[in-house]
């Protein structure tokens, strides 16, 4: 028997198959704006909707549940234009997969009273956003709260300083923050058959995710109790400063997906945001040609977030020893293209791969590998810690108390809102890897921190204010927040007092869950 609702204003009826009800509204009834991040843990907040006005995090909610109710999503919500200007003013949506639900949310609480700090960062506790940092998320509720109305910009601009902030082509628009970025995932035909990836590595071919998901015995993931781990010794030597790291998850909220039709491309699992370098090598795209000329008709291909985790390419540790005149050793998993990058940032380092079991590193992470040296270097200094990269930028960044302040010169800003927003970005990333972040293995060094959660990425109620001056430049515009992470992972660090291992010192080894 189907079971009937209300969508967003209309009748909607999908059949009682067991499916939860982000997947009705995904894959039956082409509703897209809610996302899939978590799959599905209810732990990152992107597929939150409305039902009968109270928000509800729909990937752990059983459609059948719905029958008879009013389920609101972004696309049909009043108040989401306002929200969506006011994200785009302040560079609270980069990528855009995790605001369509903190929209909801905040819009919902709005309605409840005004939309204090204190309150909006409750509220987001029920949230996870790796990009911006939260900060200007913040701003943004003070710009709705207020009714203003926000001041003209030249978006081309803005996307051009979002392709060198993100490395990857960017949309930056009103429309970003409603959920509409273009993710493969969302592009994919309604029509398309699913394939999801099995434990041992088969893929299984559904007509729904649903039907997939079945056919692959698909188990939840968990997160373990085990404890986080070095993997690295220290090199032997007299050294002014030490620094061990651990296994690091990017942490991009998207799953890879991808889609292709019978002899056709595939859609890039790049979409709007780049995954922080995490999904350059990912297989979805050649698994969705194959299985689309196998089957002879669209394929969309899709990576739960256990997959991501098991699978997706982590943070290379390392250990390291430095001495006052800047010259050391690095010993780090052995990666490819790691002892190139961090040769071009600190040439007085000896880098050694050595090999070790765990999961799969890639140098193309974020500033993997030549951010840590950076951050060494910078640390034999008095401070405020500097650093400048290899290709050009600038950053200096303080961290006191409950505030970070940085300052960044990367050429012609282009858009001082979106770097703005990276830097920002960038700081709460690089807090969270000196002081919270890290995935346990187990003795064969398969990850076992399997949720969205235990990755350690600080909440909104963790993370301090973030002051950011962008000094005057009128040289090539250079990425700027990659220096920024490194400048503010060598402050957090210096205000920990040099804790020999990242993560550690304040707060423990992980957020609260």
């Amino acid at each position: 028997m189907p079971i009937a609702f209300t969508l967003d204003g209309r009748t909607a009826e999908v059949p009682d198959d067991g499916a939860s009800l982000l997947e009705a509204l995904r894959d039956r009834l082409g509703v897209r704006s809610p996302k899939d991040g978590c799959s599905p843990q209810g732990q990152c907040g992107c597929c939150t909707v409305l039902v009968d006005g109270q928000p509800r995090v729909s990937c752990v909610t059983p459609v059948r549940r719905v029958a008879g109710r009013s389920v609101t999503t972004v696309d049909a919500l009043p108040e989401a234009e306002p929200w969506a200007q006011a994200l785009c003013a302040t560079g609270g949506s980069q990528c855009g997969f995790c605001t369509p639900g903190i929209v909801v949310r905040l819009a919902a609480l709005g309605r409840k009273g005004p939309l204090s700090p204190a309150a909006v960062d409750q509220a987001l506790l029920a949230h996870l956003c790796r990009c911006t940092g939260w900060q200007t998320i913040r701003e943004a509720a003070t710009l709705v709260a207020g009714g203003a109305t926000p001041a003209a910009r030249d978006l081309g601009a803005a996307e051009r300083r979002a392709a060198l902030e993100g490395r990857t082509p960017q949309r930056v628009a009103p429309a970003v923050a409603l959920g509409r970025g273009g993710f493969a995932d969302d592009t994919a035909p309604a029509d398309a058959l699913v394939a999801v990836r099995t434990a041992d590595g088969a893929w299984v071919v559904g007509a729904t995710l649903t039907e997939a998901r079945a056919r692959a015995g698909k188990v939840q993931g968990r997160r373990t109790s085990a404890a986080v781990e070095w993997p690295i010794a220290v090199p032997e030597g007299d050294w002014a400063r030490t620094l061990q790291t651990t296994w690091a998850e990017p942490a991009y909220l998207e799953p890879d997906a991808s889609w292709c039709e019978p002899g056709a491309e595939p859609a890039s699992p790049l979409a709007n945001g780049g995954a922080f370098g995490g999904k350059v090598a990912s297989e979805v795209a050649a698994v969705a040609r194959r299985l689309a000329d196998q089957h002879g008709r669209a394929v969309v291909v899709r990576y739960s977030r256990e997959d991501v985790v098991r699978l997706g390419p982590k943070r290379p540790p390392l250990a390291a020893g430095v001495r006052a005149d800047g010259t050391g050793v690095v010993r780090v998993r052995r990666t490819s293209g790691i002892v190139d990058a961090i040769a071009a940032v600190a040439p007085g380092l000896v880098v050694e791969e050595v090999d070790r079991p765990g999961p799969p590193t890639s140098a193309a992470l974020r500033g993997a590998g030549w951010v840590e040296a950076l951050a060494l270097l910078a640390s034999l200094a008095t401070g405020p810690d500097t650093v400048r990269t290899h290709e050009g930028a600038q950053a200096i960044a303080v961290v006191d108390g409950d505030s970070v302040h940085v300052r960044v010169r990367c050429g012609r800003p282009l858009d001082e809102v979106v770097l703005r927003s990276y830097c920002i970005g960038a700081a709460h990333q690089a807090l969270g890897w000196v002081r919270s972040e890290g995935i346990a293995l187990d003795d064969r060094g398969e990850p076992q921190d399997l949720t969205i959660r235990s990755f350690g990425v600080l909440r909104a109620l963790d993370t301090p204010s973030v002051t950011v001056e962008i000094e005057p430049d009128d040289g090539e515009p250079v990425n700027g927040s990659d220096a920024v992470l490194a400048a503010v992972a060598a402050a957090a660090w210096r205000a920990d007092g040099f804790s020999p291992r990242w993560p550690g010192a304040a707060g423990g080894l992980r957020s609260a869950p």
